[in-house]
């Protein structure tokens, strides 16, 4: 016999026969004598190197035999033939040990006999057929060129078990084998037409979108295992996402974290968007999609989030018309979410719309329907909510009958009765409130401590048994009027509004409705529920991904707006006037403050630990691209920022909390203490001015010692209101008086605010404070204070010896600011001062629609640019060049800006304030994005730059504001309409003041703004009207 060896060493594609690396010729008698044995065919050496070949006869015969007999079997069925082919397989196998190379091959071919034994049922011993498979897989690693088919031997074992068993773990196995076997065979290859088809990774998919929604760890990561089989494209991908959704809101719902129901959101997303009108599960996965949106809205108080789930649920309602198997829960659904709408909006149509959807799916399911009961709950809670809305005494007795009806039809143990129990309590609760009957009151109580015992530790439910047994004792109290059960009540306020699993929205009605009645009923746990209110609060807004939603859920709570003021107040009367010092800072200004803690400078964390502060700061930055992102109209587009930004901030409060446990950072970023605030008045004292609905007053902060209490006896909130309505239309009836025409309403009205609110603080400042005539104050208003010129208060006396009696700006030299933290920081961005670069922006001739034209903004240019002093960096912007894009970057530029233009405050949202360029709106939003830690001074000749929004006042968001977070640390601001033929005499007067000194070597200062502008409204008293000189006012250092 001779015999050749060859082979080429090109990858690719060989040419005639290769080259020959191996020749032997042998007798053949010297072969056969050799028997069943094993023996080793030498060659002579080539380039050194002894090339062999082991032949082993008696393997190969037995293999070929058991393929034989395999053969035999698969066409004849006879069961002796597959015996057969097992023997001889099992004999290789007995002749490949551990170790041996052929022992992969041996191992399947012995496997895929039995599992044709085990297809046919004449085999049953599936288990140690896998193992078989499982082990050969072991010896073909990845990389191994028999490794894929292993794989698919394995996973066809494996589907077979599943066909035959029904136990879930095979599936899901095989649904793991797939997603680690597709990316190993090419498109279009033979073996992944056979993995991918019918019954092979299509298979799986459909068997596991059928299999139980397990919401464990491993239960989501299968699911997005099968998701990944579902490549966008494929038929089951739908499926396949609703049923990751599935898991991730159960998942939710156990554990309240609001990043497995952002990605459920995304997903059902996703499912709709592959579903477009005709497709016969679109109404499924829209109704999917809007109860997710609505749990959000429940975790988050999203106001859109309800709206978008209304608007989805009614399409679902319209394709599942009259006779369709589902149209009682669609009704059951759009019905539930316009009574929560009418809960938070109180629109009567809302709950009417609601209860005759619901009345019309008890129709649909009589008794004995499997979703009677569930309806009859809906109905009873909606007419619960009416009656006490309406005080309808017929919707609470339907009520209690109907809930009663249903506990009856619904077994103690289904999962969902605890539902019923809480409205039935509740409705008992307000029947007795009506009826006085003990017994009302007596079960609601029993039925709340029994719901209390049935739920598992922090299951997220168990935060309504609380909110309703502290309900039940509260009703007892104000008939009964036994304290103890105002102390239960209390207990279950403080344990309701601290549970950690129910979302911020519901804790904080809690925490305010805590606060309500601790007020009535002058509980001592009365600041306890103020802290309590304002850190859920700040959690809930936190949550926003966007300064505009922060703003929206701001507004969002009835009495959330007051809260700080109210607490404020609360302290003051417990006699803990640092602690109310510290309340109205924690709650006011907070878009300030939760936006300045991404600026918050890093210098000293660097020197301690530079990993903890390089990580906060790229955290800091990931979170201001995300909030530059939620402005979005595409509602898929604002859930991934939203989602992404939910993560950033879980990364932002693990990091700062590694950084709390640092030596000397136990309080950062937390709310400032009173020994921190008081670093405000350094320079003067802060008036702090509270306007509560519970009392009105003044806390002076000093440069030193405890804060004054200064009581405003003749002054209540409703007094308040009707001062700030009597100035707003005594300013408006003045703008359109003749210059010269005496403004007496507006001199009574100052007179007031001199006498019943200034005078009793000066006494102080002089008095106690011993503060010399000149020196500098700091006026901090709140809430309906802020809408009174407080720094205009005059007495207009003439003495006896025909001297004038002094007004507070003869006394003192008044500014005002946002909130202590901000004057804080605006004196610490002192310290990075460079050489001053002075700009003057002017626009009177704005485009069309925008405002009326200014006459005199070019002459204020020319009046500005003349008492600037020449060692200033001048440049000037006007007419074409004073676009939004140039005074922004005027703005990043220069250290000192005059601006003079149109300003408008939009009430609605403020965050849409603006300056009118000559293309686009400057809006407060543009100004807020920027960070400009040089500035210094801007002079804001424009209307109402100073002023906030009646939503919100206590959030201090108006222009001036925005540009003192930007890094300006001294504004003048206008409170109302500045005439712009009469301001330039008030600039002219400003300026002439601010700079007088630098003749004589001195340098600009923007600390002097405030005494400038004190200087120039005494000097122009002349020329420019009453209500024109309050206008302007000073903000900062």
């Amino acid at each position: 016999m001779r015999l050749e060896i060859r082979a080429s060493f090109e990858a690719d594609r060989m040419l005639g026969n290769g080259e020959v690396i191996g020749q032997l010729e042998t007798p053949w008698k010297d072969l056969l004598d050799s028997g069943d044995k094993p023996f080793e065919i030498s060659f002579p050496p080539v380039d050194g190197v002894h090339p062999s070949l082991i032949v082993e006869c008696e393997i190969a015969r037995h293999v070929d035999a058991g393929h034989a007999r395999l053969a035999t079997y698969v066409i004849s069925e006879t069961v002796s033939h597959l015996v057969d082919a097992v023997e001889h397989f099992q004999l290789v196998l007995d002749r490949c040990p551990v170790g041996h190379l052929d022992r992969a091959a041996a191992l399947t071919n012995l496997a895929c006999s039995r599992l044709q034994g085990y297809i046919r049922d004449d085999f049953e011993d599936i288990h140690s057929i896998t193992d078989l498979f499982y082990e050969a897989l072991e010896l073909r690693p990845q990389g191994h060129l028999d490794h894929p088919l292993s794989f698919y031997h394995l996973l066809k074992a494996l589907i077979r078990r599943y066909r035959k068993e029904h136990i879930a773990i095979y599936i899901q196995e095989s649904a793991q084998l797939c997603f680690n076997l597709l990316p190993l065979y090419p498109e279009g290859s033979y073996l992944r037409s056979i993995a991918a088809g019918a019954d092979g990774v299509d298979y799986v998919i459909f068997e596991c979108n059928n299999l139980p929604i397990d919401a464990s760890d491993e239960g989501l990561h299968f699911r997005r295992v099968v998701l990944q089989l579902c490549p966008p494209g494929h038929q089951d991908r739908p499926r396949a996402l609703d049923k990751l959704a599935c898991a991730l809101i159960i998942r939710f719902r156990q554990r309240g974290s609001i990043v497995d129901l952002d990605e459920c959101i995304q997903c059902r997303r996703e499912a709709v968007s592959l579903c477009p009108e005709g497709h016969s599960e679109r109404d499924s996965y829209l109704n999917n999609l809007a109860y997710s949106l609505r749990s959000r809205f429940d975790h988050l108080g999203i106001s859109h989030n309800l709206d978008e789930a209304i608007s989805l649920y009614e399409e679902t309602l319209r394709l599942r018309r009259v006779g369709h198997k589902s149209r009682d829960y669609s009704l059951n659904n759009l019905g539930g979410a316009l009574l929560t709408r009418f809960n938070g909006r109180g629109d009567i149509d809302d709950i009417n719309r609601g209860i005759s959807l619901h009345r019309e799916a008890l129709i649909l399911c009589p008794p004995g329907h499997p979703r009677c009961d569930a309806t009859l709950n809906n109905l009873t809670l909606a007419l619960k909510i009416r009656s006490d809305k309406l005080k309808t005494s017929e919707d609470i007795n339907e009520a209690i009958d109907l809930y009663r009806e249903s506990l009856r039809l619904r077994q103690h143990v289904d999962p969902e009765c605890h539902k019923i129990l809480h409205n039935l309590i509740s409705a008992l609760c307000s029947h007795f409130m009506h009826t006085r009957k003990n017994e009302d009151v007596e079960q609601a109580i029993q039925l709340c401590q029994e719901s209390l015992v049935a739920f598992p530790s922090l299951h997220p439910d168990k935060y309504f048994s609380y909110t309703w047994l502290k309900n039940a004792y509260l009703s007892r109290y104000r008939v009964q009027h036994n304290l103890a059960d105002l102390s239960l009540a209390v207990e279950n306020f403080r344990l309701a509004s601290r549970y950690p699993t129910q979302g911020f929205p519901c804790r904080l009605e809690t925490a305010l409705h805590w606060v309500e009645e601790a007020e009535v009923y002058q509980h001592d746990s009365d600041l306890e529920a103020y802290q309590m209110s304002l850190e859920l609060f700040d959690n809930h807004v936190m949550t926003q991904s966007s300064i505009i939603s922060r703003h929206e859920a701001a507004t969002a709570f009835c009495g959330a707006q007051s809260l700080p003021i109210d607490a404020a107040s609360c302290a003051t009367r417990r006699g803990n006037l640092r602690q109310a010092v510290e309340l109205v800072e924690q709650g006011r200004g907070r878009q300030w403050s939760l936006a300045s803690r991404l600026r918050t400078p890093l210098e000293d964390l660097k020197l301690a630990s530079p990993e903890l502060a390089r990580r906060l700061s790229d955290i800091k930055k990931y979170l201001s691209d995300a909030q530059g992102s939620a402005g979005s109209t595409d509602r898929a587009v604002v859930d991934q920022a939203a989602i992404q930004y939910r993560k950033l901030q879980e990364q932002w409060g693990a990091v700062v909390a590694e950084i709390r446990n640092i030596q000397c950072f136990s309080r950062f970023l937390l709310p400032p203490s009173y020994e921190d605030l008081q670093a405000a008045a350094c320079h003067g004292p802060v008036i702090i001015f509270i306007a509560s609905q519970y009392s009105c007053s003044a806390l002076i902060v000093p440069m030193s010692g405890e804060p004054h209490h200064v009581p405003l006896p003749s002054v209540a909130l409703a007094d308040l209101r009707n001062l700030k309505d009597r100035c707003t239309r005594a300013i408006r009836h003045a703008s359109i008086m003749g210059p010269k025409v005496p403004r007496n309403d507006l001199i009574v009205l100052l007179r007031t605010v001199w006498y019943e609110v200034m005078l009793p603080i000066v006494n102080v400042l002089e008095h106690d404070l011993k503060l010399k005539h000149g020196s500098r104050i700091w006026l901090c208003p709140t809430a309906d204070f802020m809408s009174i010129p407080l720094h205009a208060a005059h007495p207009f006396l003439t003495r006896a010896d025909r001297s004038k009696e002094p007004c507070l700006e003869d006394l003192y030299v008044c500014s005002y600011t946002p909130t202590l933290s901000a004057l804080i920081r605006s004196r610490q961005m002192m310290n990075k001062r460079i050489p001053p670069s002075f700009v003057t922006i002017g626009q009177g001739q704005p485009g069309a629609g925008k405002g009326k034209e200014l006459l005199s903004v070019d002459s204020e240019i020319e009046l500005v640019g003349k008492l600037v002093p020449a060692t200033a960096n001048r440049t000037t912007i006007s007419g074409d060049a004073a676009t939004r894009a140039g005074a922004l970057q005027a703005l990043q530029e220069n250290t000192w800006v005059h601006l003079t233009c149109h300003g408008k405050q939009d009430q609605t949202q403020p965050y849409n304030s603006h300056f009118v360029m000559r293309d686009e709106h400057l809006t407060l939003l543009d100004i807020m994005e920027n960070d400009i830690p040089h500035a210094e001074f801007a002079f804001l000749s424009a209307c109402h730059t100073a002023v906030g929004d009646e939503e919100t006042p206590d959030e201090v968001i108006h222009l001036a504001a925005g540009l003192q977070f930007s890094g300006f640390k001294s504004v003048i601001g206008t409170l109302w309409e500045v005439n712009d033929a009469v301001a330039k005499h008030v600039v002219e007067a400003f300026y002439k003041n601010m700079f007088k000194d630098l003749e004589d070597g001195g340098v600009m200062d923007c600390t002097k703004a405030a005494w400038a502008l004190n200087r120039a409204t005494h000097a122009v008293k002349t020329k420019v009207p009453l209500e024109q000189r309050m206008v302007f006012i000073h903000i900062g250092v």
